[in-house]
């Protein structure tokens, strides 16, 4: 299948009751091992690139494995920008081939996050493309973003129905006490917020920060209407765990397949046992 935007399952999700994972392309192995678990699982999915692994790649390679990815899991794949900073990496993304774009203005005073946000939406969906929004911040560490916990700051319920009112994204990311990385403690998440504000609103709720958060209170978001969750840290985590120990009981090997070929599988687990958690497996 070619890459679609998001609205092609997210309003199924909402609707249905289950979430659609964004899982980050960090290099071919990520690619192919959360293509590989999508397609076993008959799972729609989202790939997230963050710029910084944009730079990483190249942006001409992101989108080709995405769509080569795409073409062999024959499931329902979106490529989309993770925390686009500026109007600018938002068009050149689109330019490129994304499907799916996010504007982060969480970091401009409110009234200025509406007014750049609504230009995103406008150029996006003149050209097929959705969009996603953010309200609040969300705290920690994740490739470029750096976030730290006094400066995370809650989304308001009034505030977050005005956001999407006035500006209609596709999906609306909101900080109810997620963040992102792995967790020290057990993350309090604020369910309120996600009913009051999933009640009022046609967009499904992204919960950002999903690695590490415990099952049960995934399962609760999803049913106060999160449809879109993201995760990257348990992935690099399991990856990075199966190639160190490798490494370590082999000092002699050099050839990378030895040791990434098994860090995609681990991967590949990780994504499969997610799908089933947010109960995408068999909606593709």
């Amino acid at each position: 299948m070619p890459l679609v935007p998001m609205t092609d399952f997210l309003p199924r999700a909402k609707k249905e009751g289950f979430a659609v994972g964004q899982f980050n392309m960090n290099n071919l192995e990520f690619t192919q091992a959360i293509a590989e678990a999508a397609k076993e699982e008959q799972s729609p999915f989202i790939f997230g690139v963050s710029e910084g692994a944009m730079r990483y790649m190249g942006i001409e390679y992101v989108v080709a494995m995405a769509e080569i990815a795409a073409k062999q899991s024959g499931v329902p794949v979106a490529l989309h920008l993770d925390h686009g900073s500026s109007f600018e990496v938002v068009m050149k993304c689109i330019q490129a081939g994304f499907s799916s774009v996010m504007f982060d203005g969480s970091h401009y005073p409110f009234e200025e996050n509406i007014r750049l946000t609504k230009e995103v939406v406008k150029a996006a969906h003149a050209v097929g493309v959705s969009v996603e929004g953010e309200l609040g911040t969300i705290g920690g560490v994740e490739d470029d973003l750096v976030v730290d916990e006094a400066s995370a700051a809650l989304a308001k319920p009034e505030e977050a129905i005005r956001f999407w009112e006035e500006t209609k994204v596709d999906a609306l990311a909101i900080a109810v006490g997620t963040a992102h990385g792995m967790y020290k403690g057990e993350p309090k998440i604020h369910y309120g917020i996600i009913e009051e504000v999933s009640k009022q609103v046609e967009a499904p709720i992204v919960l950002h920060g999903g690695s590490g958060v415990p099952d049960e209170a995934i399962q609760k978001s999803i049913s106060l209407g999160v449809g879109k969750i993201n995760v990257n840290t348990e992935n690099q985590v399991a990856m990075t765990n199966t190639i160190r120990e490798k490494l370590n009981g082999n000092p002699e090997m050099i050839d990378p397949r030895k040791y990434l070929g098994p860090g995609r599988e681990a991967i590949k687990e990780v994504v499969k046992g997610k799908m089933r958690l947010f109960g995408s497996s068999n909606k593709a």
